[in-house]
């Protein structure tokens, strides 16, 4: 049997760390194992963590220490993870009942994959359902040049043997971390699969990086492009190179929305899915 590793950061999350762990747990999943590592929280969190005690929780790992950021305490839970396929969740994220039988069975299929993606729905604070976000197939242009990452990481998983072969977070970044990894295993040769399965739920809220850091992203997502692109590497900065990264940035866009418009996912869905918590 494939075993699961899932490694969560945490910083004073402990209203919506409770969930997040039960939802690990209740995918029963045999071989399995779940990494915390927290930020040295005052808000109850280690406390929430000390509780999880006796059998069920046998699966349960976790660290509370400062750190240097979430890219640096993913990493130190990453080098840390011993799953031969391992997933990225956030403390304030869930995943959905089922989601592990179908990552294993998709990975056993497809010896050929390395990166493996889902879809997910959108919850609020309290959890209640907001919508239901399906997403395209791998393509280059479209992770390379929109500005809208489309690979969820709360539904991800890797193997292994990306982080043995040396790839890391860059801890330098802290809001566009995973967008600058998946450009970079892509670069790689890295292969990647979406699958049309609601793995997680994504939550929104106040406090979330996503609702209040947006323009840190941003700023990010730019600096990884003009670093990373092609077309910016082989062009001195000036109009030119900007009329092209915009003419790109557009056709990455188009891309995108009319491959979700073709299959349908701007419809609404026939039923509601049932949120967990």
């Amino acid at each position: 049997m494939i075993s699961i590793s899932v490694v969560t950061t945490s910083f004073n999350q402990a209203a919506y760390l409770e969930q997040t762990l039960t939802s690990v747990q209740a995918q029963s999943y045999p071989a399995l194992e779940h990494i915390v590592v927290d930020g040295a929280s005052t808000d109850g969190t280690l406390s929430l963590l000390a509780g999880k005690r006796g059998e069920s929780w046998v699966h349960l790992r976790w660290i509370s220490e400062p750190d240097n950021g979430q890219s640096h305490a993913m990493n130190k839970g990453l080098r840390m993870a011993q799953g031969d396929i391992i997933g990225w969740l956030n403390s304030d994220d869930v995943y959905r009942l089922g989601c592990f039988e179908a990552v294993a069975r998709v990975f056993e299929e497809h010896p050929e994959v390395d990166i493996l993606y889902g879809d997910y729905t959108v919850i609020d604070k309290d959890g209640r359902y907001i919508c239901e976000r399906r997403e395209i197939e791998p393509n280059r242009l479209v992770l390379f040049y929109h500005h809208v990452l489309y690979i969820p990481t709360t539904a991800t998983f890797f193997r292994r043997h990306i982080f043995d072969e040396g790839y890391w977070l860059d801890e330098s970044l802290q809001y566009a971390m995973d967008y600058e990894f998946f450009v970079r295993l892509a670069i790689a040769g890295f292969r990647f699969l979406h699958i049309s399965a609601l793995l997680a739920d994504f939550r929104l809220h106040p406090e979330s990086k996503t609702c209040a850091t947006g323009h840190r992203q941003l700023e990010e997502v730019r600096w990884v492009r003009n670093n990373y692109s092609p077309i910016a590497q082989r062009m001195p900065p000036g109009p030119l190179r900007s009329v092209c990264l915009g003419g790109l940035q557009l056709c990455a866009a188009v891309a995108r929305y009319s491959e979700k418009f073709l299959r349908g996912y701007y419809l609404p869905p026939q039923s509601v899915p049932p949120v967990i918590f």
